[in-house]
């Protein structure tokens, strides 16, 4: 194959050779001399250029000092990276369980039936294994729910009172849980939905039913607060206490003592009983069934 006058000049002037020497400059002695090639040049170069790379990058990719590159993260950045991963996945999972729950609420409130394709598929897993003897045994997990309906059922009023005696409203006889001067009358105030009877610090507060305590303890705007549910879904609500005698679960008497008059809370000028009577979920004038 012949070579053409241009590339065979380009191959000559790659193969001249060269002389680098070095001279000492006072005696002019020649101390260092080396013949190159430009093809030498280039092949020395590229050989070293390649070596460079090579070893940088093996320094970078299997080493610790990648973590001196500005941008990238360290092995505690890693870590933490990993872990807030895991974190965010826990709690899309615990936020998706809560806003099925509240939309099972949701819909129970209205009359719907809640989404039930969980336990419909849990049934139909259970429904696919093969039968087996069931031996009946009471283990730890059964003592903790029997424990819990337990706890449920001091809340349920229809455990302590038969179902005979829940009678209307017309025939029901509140007790008086407080003797005093009525200050503030039933929607006297906005969203006043209750009376305030003033009476000496620490008079007794009884209670207008037989019922049981679902409420009893401190908020910041009414201070300390003690509820009881009656027969007949009535609730009776006692606020601004200065001491509470019952505790939450705990079955009274109608004119047993609740707690002692107080002034505590945010929504309070002075030494008072607010008192407060609901029905079915609806707030009723306490003077039109009880002389205070």
């Amino acid at each position: 194959m012949d070579i053409s006058p241009k590339n065979k000049r380009f191959w000559i002037k790659l193969s001249n050779k060269f002389r680098l020497v070095i001279i000492n400059e006072d005696s002019y002695e020649e101390a260092f001399s080396v013949r190159l090639s430009l093809l030498n040049v280039l092949t020395v170069g590229g050989a070293f250029f390649i070596i460079t790379v090579t070893l940088v990058t093996y320094l970078i990719a299997f080493t610790d000092l990648r973590e001196f590159i500005p941008g990238y993260p360290d092995a505690n950045q890693r870590l933490l990276i990993v872990r807030n991963a895991q974190r965010v996945d826990s709690l899309m999972h615990i936020v998706n369980r809560r806003d099925m729950f509240i939309n099972n609420i949701q819909m129970v409130l209205r009359g719907e039936v809640p989404d039930t394709d969980e336990i419909t598929e849990h049934k139909e897993q259970i429904s696919s294994a093969p039968a087996q003897q069931i031996v009946f045994e009471r283990s730890e997990h059964d003592s903790i729910f029997r424990k819990q309906i337990e706890n449920e059922e001091k809340f349920n009023f229809s455990a302590f009172i038969p179902s005979n005696s829940i009678a209307t409203m017309e025939t029901n006889f509140f007790f008086t849980p407080l003797k005093g001067l009525i200050s503030n009358s039933f929607g006297s105030f906005q969203r006043h939905y209750g009376v305030d009877i003033v009476a000496t610090a620490g008079a007794r507060v009884s209670a207008i039913m037989d019922g049981v305590v679902t409420f009893s303890g401190w908020t910041v705007e009414t201070g300390y607060v003690i509820q009881i549910q009656h027969p007949d879904n009535l609730i009776s609500i006692y606020k601004h206490n200065e001491r509470l005698l019952k505790q939450v679960g705990e079955v009274v008497k109608a004119g047993d003592a609740i707690a002692k008059v107080g002034n505590s809370g945010e929504y309070t000028t002075g030494p008072h009983l607010h008192f407060e009577l609901w029905h079915d979920g609806t707030p009723l004038n306490p003077e039109d069934y009880i002389n205070f």
